[in-house]
């Protein structure tokens, strides 16, 4: 049943609308009739999402890891809603390259940390007095990788987890003030191009020097082939985004919500599981058993 609302419209921030799932996400919402604010990576993604939208979403090129930034535009998003409140946050994590963890640079573990992690703080800290008015809803995005993290994936999986806990701390923290905090967990999604098929490795193996690559190149490039076989045959991004929008509007989540047959099966893995299988069962999962 839809969350009922006694405003003259309803609004939605999300955190990372440039591109894929969010930028989809973003369209589905103004569709809806959602008034639609958003962060993108950069001026092209703005003009792109608002031409694309027939001017219903307003992106900004900001940087959410830059808190007095990102304080100033959600205070520009609070001025344009008039005292309304926001309904929904969606925050969608960014990806960034992987590796071994021996080989992956600090400066970019520390990078993924911060935009994920700190950046996703900055941005619900930014809009809860907004989403207290509303008695809105935050919803954390991210893959299964949260839930089950694989080889050569460290830095994501870590900061996707990180993500997940920081939820659940969120939803007990938030909620008495009327704020809902659901974490979606999805597939992994679909590539809407073959140019969104080429596989990262060949480069990441090449950083490596010739003992790592002694070490892990074959593992990487078996582990990278069975990820992309995944995301082929993963979720779907209009219907994911549909799902995202349908979460949403519905009544008060038990606060947990898995996207997809994959992220369904490793949620179902990681509860039922013991240690021995659950460390074959993900071994098995990127073709390294």
């Amino acid at each position: 049943m839809p969350r009922p609302s006694s405003k003259r419209f309803r609004s939605v921030v999300i955190a990372g609308a440039g591109t894929g799932l969010g930028r989809e996400a973003a369209l589905q919402f103004a569709s809806a009739g959602y008034v639609v604010f958003g962060t993108a990576k950069s001026a092209a993604e703005v003009h792109d999402l608002k031409a694309a939208s027939g001017g219903r979403v307003s992106l900004a090129a900001c940087d959410i890891t830059n808190t007095a930034g990102m304080r100033a535009w959600a205070d520009g998003v609070s001025d344009a809603l008039d005292g309304a409140g926001l309904d929904v946050l969606v925050n969608l994590p960014d990806h960034i390259d992987n590796g071994p963890l021996e080989a992956v640079p600090l400066d970019t573990i520390r990078r993924e940390l911060e935009v994920n992690v700190l950046g996703a703080v900055s941005v619900i800290n930014a809009f809860l007095p907004s989403l207290r008015i509303a008695h809105g809803r935050i919803i954390q995005v991210s893959s299964w990788i949260a839930r089950l993290a694989v080889p050569f994936s460290g830095p994501s999986a870590a900061s996707m987890a990180a993500l997940r806990a920081l939820s659940a701390a969120y939803r007990a923290e938030v909620r008495p003030s009327g704020v809902d905090v659901v974490t979606v967990t999805t597939d992994l999604i679909r590539p809407v191009a073959d140019t969104d098929r080429t596989s990262k490795t060949v480069p990441a193996i090449a950083d490596l020097t010739p003992t790592q690559r002694d070490l892990y190149g074959k593992r990487m490039t078996a582990a990278a082939t069975r990820l992309e076989e995944l995301a082929i045959g993963g979720g779907d991004l209009v219907e994911v985004a549909a799902r995202v929008v349908e979460i949403a509007q519905e009544g008060l989540s038990a606060g947990q919500e898995s996207v997809g047959a994959r992220a369904a099966e490793i949620a179902a893995a990681t509860q039922t599981k013991n240690d021995a299988d659950l460390e074959a069962f993900r071994l098995s999962l990127v073709g390294l058993s």
